[in-house]
């Protein structure tokens, strides 16, 4: 439990921290700003967020301004990313709708992404010659580069800034999960773009002489960040997922492509989040045991075997999922449709509005409870949009 400043908002009476953890997802990470949106709107600002590809560009937007600013940097580059639609999605029929979207993203594949990422042109790599690894792609993301500059004041964020930020990325050459931590070192947009370098689209990006790859590669819900540190202090994570693991049974290609997108994107947490609870058991039986010790032996004890023990706090997670259904598209991920994109944010925010008006982490629960997983049924649809 933080104690540095004294309790301000009701939703955190004991002014707990705060950790955002997002997914990488592409075109869906507008989801996740949508949840910022109604965390800013009721003051639970996070003291940490954790971001893999779009999720560390939306981490860096939002670690990277003040709170004043913080939300409208984020508009800014959805803005800038989105495709503006050539009907109004509100006032048409649904397969209208759809018509539309396939035409957007055919022209985001062909023509990239103002502001993010362009087709390399008489590209070598296309048809299988060799180039520079840092070329190695489908498309050039040097727009991505300017965009995040324009966005992120990294000399704010790297000042000791409100929020720390945690981006990860997946070393080429030893495929080792790699994290780039504020509160560890300076972080530049080298680092951003490394965490969204995802393969064969997009370029690796070298960093301190290594190049990286996306970290979704080799773990897509960075919540190991927030499991493995050593702070032990009560904590309320809001974890956003983009992916969803189960769904219906595939009849068409484009199916087949996008369950299995869903399959491997989606959270794998379960197992992890068993083993911190184990963890924390035992390091419950540790500090029982030490209590009875000899002040002697307490005495004697290196303060690393002390640390070991942790402490008694609680992991609140409240889960968040994005429930689009995209027609079962599988490059549902990079559909920047501006209809679509509104029509995420919104359910982003509203999901996380009902969750926060459930407030379940409020509830009582006893000291020695490590973990407590707060799930937020997805809305429910009052129109057939799928977007």
């Amino acid at each position: 439990m933080k104690t540095d400043t004294p309790a301000h908002n009701s939703l955190n009476p004991k002014n707990d921290r705060i950790v955002l953890v997002l997914q990488g997802g592409g075109a869906l990470g507008a989801y996740q700003a949508g949840v910022f949106h109604a965390l800013h709107e009721h003051d639970l600002m996070p003291d940490w967020v954790v971001g893999t590809s779009i999720g560390a560009i939306n981490a860096a937007i939002i670690a990277g301004n003040d709170k004043t600013t913080c939300l409208e940097r984020l508009k800014e580059f959805w803005n800038r990313v989105s495709r503006k639609d050539s009907v109004d999605m509100q006032k048409i029929p649904d397969q209208a709708r759809r018509f539309n979207i396939n035409l957007s993203t055919l022209d985001t594949v062909t023509r990239g992404v103002p502001g993010f990422f362009s087709p390399r042109m008489f590209n070598p790599f296309a048809i299988g010659l060799a180039v520079a690894p840092e070329q190695a792609s489908f498309y050039d993301t040097s727009e991505l580069n300017d965009t995040l500059t324009d966005l992120v004041d990294f000399k704010y964020l790297n000042a000791g800034g409100a929020t720390r930020l945690t981006v990860n990325a997946m070393q080429v050459k030893s495929g080792q999960l790699a994290s780039f931590d504020s509160a560890k070192q300076a972080i530049g947009v080298e680092h951003i773009m490394a965490s969204g370098a995802l393969p064969p689209g997009f370029p690796p990006v070298r960093v301190d002489g290594e190049l990286y790859w996306d970290g979704g590669l080799y773990s897509n819900t960075p919540l190991d960040s927030v499991l493995d540190d050593k702070a032990y202090v009560d904590t309320l994570c809001f974890m956003v997922d983009l992916w969803s693991p189960g769904g219906p049974e595939p009849r068409t290609f484009d199916e087949v492509q996008t369950r299995q997108k869903d399959v491997m994107f989606a959270s794998r947490n379960k197992r992890h989040l068993e083993s911190y609870v184990q963890s924390h058991k035992l390091q419950q039986t540790m500090r029982d045991l030490y209590k009875q010790l000899p002040t002697k032996l307490k005495n004697g004890m290196a303060p690393d075997t002390l640390a070991a023990m942790g402490a008694d706090n609680t992991l609140h997670i409240v889960q968040l999922s994005y429930a689009g259904r995209d027609w079962g598209m599988a490059l549902k991920d990079i559909n920047f449709s501006r209809g679509s994109i509104e029509w995420r944010w919104d359910q982003g925010y509203q999901d996380t509005k009902r969750a926060i008006e459930q407030a379940g982490w409020l509830s009582f629960i006893s000291e020695d409870t490590a973990l407590v997983v707060h799930e937020i049924a997805p809305y429910v649809f009052e129109k057939t949009l799928e977007k």
